[in-house]
């Protein structure tokens, strides 16, 4: 069980007084949970340290990039050099050209690609240079994903089915969202009605192809190839948001995965080996009509940072050495079924979706496919469960709608002792 939170609690009532809400982005806030967000002082490997010297299993990973978990040797060892060289040039360096070749190669949509700061960035980029190729203005994106605090993509769907977005932020005007529209996930037949009622006025489909931001959701068996199939047709452009899932699910994410080539692809996260980092790509023919080659802006002052640039290559290398996708595969897959035995024997009704080392535990007895289905899930049940196994040492997501994820530092021992600390949390939450 935790040790005292007081340090915590006391740096959460100084947070408030200078950072509005006390956080940086609002889900550390543990407003969907309630009580007081752990204050990490340190990480290492599979583990984070709060300030009250607490230690927790982190299946968090800062929200997917840290895939070989806290403080990896060769990461470390690659920042600290390439910080000693300097820590930014406002000039092109050949680590940037490295990582990009990287990209290319690993991912098969790929042909060029750019180095931006965040993944939001990335997908901003993405869409107006989608505009600029098809000289459209519609952009389509499924409730339920996330792309960033785009202000184009912060949308909520009106009184149909299909219908175009309204701001869900204040702060956004009528008009910035005037030319997104929204579609169900997973659901082929309104696809197929926008696409081909509209498919003339739509620049883009945008969709993460395994969702992370609603909990994580898979596609359908067809569903992608759908989708490709019918913005093919309608002349628009297919981009997969894969911030999360690139490098995540294999070298070449969730579109080799699944056999999907999409027209743009964004990513972030783990090709910055935990530093700020995002990028976006696609075939030659679009990409050179950014500036300078072409007339489409785009910039940024701190774009392939020469630190991030390091992480990521370190990353990368780790990454594609032989049978590292399958060791975490099979990590992951110890811990779901470990999960689910637990649930079952607690009698807790859950449904744990996981795809790689991806997953979300839903607190539904019922599928998650799309957004409706998850906001269906019991995020109260959830709250219980999340606070019982932190108090346990297991550090999950602190929202039902979030993805949790498994590194490479995680050992048996730690998926072992996160079944245990389940098995108790679900007796809590089954009594309570």
């Amino acid at each position: 069980m935790r040790n005292s939170h007081k340090n915590c609690e006391e740096s959460w009532a100084q947070a408030q007084k200078f950072i509005p809400g006390g956080v940086n982005s609002p889900v550390r806030a543990f407003k969907a949970v309630e009580g007081t967000p752990v204050f990490v002082d340190r990480g290492e490997g599979s583990r984070i340290y709060d300030v009250d010297g607490n230690e927790y299993i982190d299946y968090v990973c800062s929200w997917g990039p840290l895939i070989l978990g806290h403080a990896d040797a060769r990461v470390v060892k690659a920042v600290s050099g390439a910080a000693g060289r300097g820590t930014s040039y406002g000039a092109p360096t050949q680590a940037e050209t490295e990582l990009a070749k990287r990209i290319v190669g690993a991912v098969p949509s790929i042909e060029k690609v750019r180095l931006v700061n965040s993944g939001t960035e990335a997908t901003m980029s993405a869409i107006r240079l989608a505009r600029a190729f098809t000289e459209r203005d519609v952009i389509v994106k499924m409730a339920g994903c996330y792309h960033g605090h785009v202000d184009a993509l912060l949308v909520k769907a009106g009184s149909g089915a299909t219908t175009f977005g309204a701001p869900t932020s204040p702060g956004i005007t009528v008009g910035s969202t005037s030319d997104t529209v929204l579609l169900p996930f997973n659901d082929i037949a309104a696809a197929e009605e926008l696409l081909g009622d509209k498919g003339n006025s739509i620049a883009a489909v945008i969709v993460e192809p395994v969702p992370g931001n609603m909990g994580v959701v898979a596609p359908d068996k067809k569903y992608l190839a759908k989708l490709r199939e019918l913005t093919s047709a309608a002349g628009a452009l297919l981009i997969f948001d894969e911030v999360i899932t690139g490098f995540r699910l294999g070298l070449g994410g969730a579109q080799k995965l699944y056999g999907i080539v999409p027209d743009l692809t964004t990513l972030g996260k783990i090709i910055g080996g935990g530093l700020p980092v995002g990028a976006y790509g696609g075939k030659a023919k679009i990409m050179d009509m950014l500036s300078p080659t072409g007339d489409v802006y785009q910039a940024g002052t701190l774009s392939g940072n020469p630190i991030a640039v390091a992480a990521g290559l370190a990353t990368l290398e780790a990454v594609s050495e032989k049978g590292f996708y399958a060791q975490l595969e099979k990590k992951a897959s110890a811990l779901e079924k470990g999960i689910i035995k637990a649930a079952d024997k607690a009698g807790a009704k859950i449904f744990l979706s996981r795809i790689g080392s991806m997953f979300t535990i839903f607190f539904s007895d019922e599928p998650v496919r799309n957004y409706k289905s998850a906001l269906a899930a019991d995020t109260k049940r959830y709250a219980a469960f999340f606070h019982a196994i932190l108090d346990r040492g297991v550090y999950l997501a602190p929202s039902q709608f979030e993805a949790g994820f498994v590194s490479a530092a995680h050992t048996d021992e730690d998926i072992a002792k996160t079944v245990e600390a389940a098995a108790e949390a679900f007796r809590v939450v089954a009594t309570s």
